[in-house]
């Protein structure tokens, strides 16, 4: 007899395990392809009531999805501006920060003399003789390795910039189509009110996440801390990465401040960070996001580790959104409600 556990027999449970597996080994596989497609879903429903604009405003399909997918290249186009000088001259700046790292590990190391042996090897390991040998040692991308690259990466942006064209074009027509598959599947209006609620999720915590970066820039620049506004672009975008993104951020910057400062000065940039992001979360996120958006924090976490470990930033990115929309879609699916006679 075959045992039966929950309604369902353990046979049933090996197909679903199995299933799960080959699931996410496809996954895994095929991350070239699906990633810049799963992506470009995300950005599709963010941009949704910027669709719904378009087709309110009387231009077709076509013409929307153009203006839609225009918006977004526009927007990547001007962040990659912004961050470009910023970006290069914290790549110049990598030596240095490598060699006054190591000062200060020498210095902490200097308080374990009992240990020889390790320490030793340690010094041996992270600093080099002489200011030249330093710098040497400091291995960064070549011109090479760039270029080896860039084919990979146009293809991946292209194939991005095509799969969010085309749903764009075509997302409430699949979403149609989908309701006529089986007499299950979720309603047309269940879709795109998870698109809705999505966009109006990840537009209120871009606003946050924007300004809680402005915050964290001018808090270290008050401190005196280097390169402020580099580090608040960091904290803007990891802010993203719920717990994981923030935690990440704090520990760089108690290296950042051991570099910079000294004394109990150097946990300055990191407590001042980890003060903010407390406010923000749990004052600022509950008020502007409200309840009804919120997500079980159990949840999130393992969306995150999950997409993380599968498909790295990408991943990150996309955990949440496919996280608040799954769930949306499960909280409308079912019959619509009859709507009940009107008294007169």
């Amino acid at each position: 007899m075959t045992h039966i556990t929950g309604g369902r027999s353990a046979s049933d449970w090996a197909l679903i395990i199995l299933a799960f597996i080959a699931v996410v080994s496809a996954l895994d596989l095929a991350q070239a392809l699906l990633a810049p497609f799963v992506l470009a879903f995300v950005c599709a429903v963010v941009l949704s009531p910027l669709s719904n604009f378009w087709k309110r405003f009387g231009l077709p399909p076509s013409v929307g999805a153009l203006l839609s997918l225009g918006t977004v290249l526009s927007l990547l186009a001007i962040l990659a501006f912004i961050a470009e000088p910023i970006v290069e001259r914290a790549y110049v700046q990598i030596p240095d920060i490598k060699r006054e790292l190591s000062a200060t590990i020498s210095q902490m190391q200097d308080m374990f003399r009992g240990i020889n042996d390790v320490t030793k090897e340690v010094q041996d390991t992270i600093s080099p003789a002489s200011s030249g040998e330093e710098r040497e040692s400091v291995d960064l991308p070549s011109l090479g390795d760039a270029l080896f690259a860039a084919p990979s990466m146009i293809a991946q942006i292209l194939l991005f910039a095509a799969a969010l064209f085309f749903i764009l074009l075509s997302r409430d027509d699949v979403y149609e189509g989908l309701t006529k598959v089986h007499p299950d599947s979720p309603s047309g209006a269940c879709l795109r009110g998870a698109d809705a609620r999505v966009s109006r999720y990840f537009l209120t915590i871009t606003l946050i996440n924007t300004c809680f970066g402005v915050i964290v820039a001018s808090a270290l620049w008050a401190l005196g801390l280097p390169g402020p506004m580099l580090w608040g672009m960091i904290a803007a975008l990891m802010n993203f990465l719920l717990y994981i993104g923030p935690a990440m951020v704090a520990v760089s910057l108690v290296v950042a401040g051991a570099i910079a400062f000294e004394g109990a000065m150097s946990l300055a940039p990191a407590a001042t960070f980890v003060m903010l992001n407390m406010m923000e979360g749990q004052f600022i996120t509950p008020t502007l996001v409200g309840r009804h958006m919120q997500v079980n924090p159990l949840l999130v976490f393992l969306s995150l580790c999950f997409w993380l470990w599968l498909w790295g930033p990408v991943g990150g990115f996309i955990a949440i959104p496919l996280l608040v929309w799954g769930i949306a879609v499960f909280e409308g699916w079912g019959p619509a409600p009859k709507a009940s006679p009107q008294k007169t």
